[in-house]
């Protein structure tokens, strides 16, 4: 049986996701303490956390770039009542797989946790290159190991995830709506700059020239092509 994570301090919630999850098969853990969440994802291994953003000991945000840190696979949906666009914008960046905005349905919450690990292992089992190399970059996603000129490069959980789909989809032009869609889960967003912050940051970890990109090109009203040679 799959294991649920659920980091939250509030009793009630605590209960009603215990039963639902309970419900639907899934072995739950709960933790009402950020740091103890932390160390309970080392420790439990699950196949989802459900993460509250307020939370007494260590705050959710650090929370998830905690988890995502350790382990960029395991799929985070984030509870929140903050529902402003610059918020879910924070989300993404952080990592996180999706966000529920309180109040909420807890069979909502259930498939929306259902659907963020199935997309993660999707995007695991079409990735079958472990090890990948263009310009200057060498990746090694299994070690979670990058380096630019032989020089270690610290990626983020979204910055991974991001070039993991464009090397898989090299050569070909791909849409900002299918980032947001293939690579993070979101059907409908309230702006694509957030896309065009992620692939910014990817140049200038990994170009040589981040203000005249070779691999990470834009397509001019379209979206972007990764292209691995020059």
């Amino acid at each position: 049986m799959s294991t649920i994570l659920v980091v939250e301090d509030d009793p009630r919630i605590q209960k009603a996701l215990h039963r639902q999850f309970s419900t639907e098969g899934y072995t739950v853990h709960v933790s009402g303490d950020g740091a103890e969440g932390l160390a309970a994802c080392k420790a439990v291994r699950p196949a989802a956390v459900v993460l509250d953003l307020m939370l007494p000991g260590m705050p959710g945000r650090d929370v998830c770039k905690g988890i995502k840190s350790w382990s960029p696979n395991t799929p985070v949906v984030v509870l929140s009542a903050v529902s402003e666009v610059a918020d879910k914008v924070l989300l993404l960046e952080l990592g996180a797989d999706d966000y529920v905005t309180k109040p909420f349905s807890p069979r909502e919450l259930t498939a929306r946790v259902q659907a963020a690990i199935r997309r993660t292992q999707r995007q695991v089992s079409s990735s079958t290159a472990t090890q990948f190399s263009f310009g200057l970059v060498a990746a090694d996603f299994s070690a979670m190991e990058f380096t630019r000129s032989g020089v270690p490069v610290a990626l983020t959980a979204n910055e991974i995830k991001l070039l993991r789909y464009f090397i898989d989809h090299a050569d070909k032009v791909v849409t900002r709506e299918e980032l947001l869609n293939d690579v993070w889960g979101y059907t409908s967003y309230p702006t694509t700059r957030t896309v065009d912050n992620q692939v910014m940051k990817l140049r200038q970890k990994l170009e040589a020239d981040p203000a005249r990109p070779v691999h990470f090109r834009t397509m001019h009203g379209i979206g972007y092509k990764f292209v691995s040679g020059t």
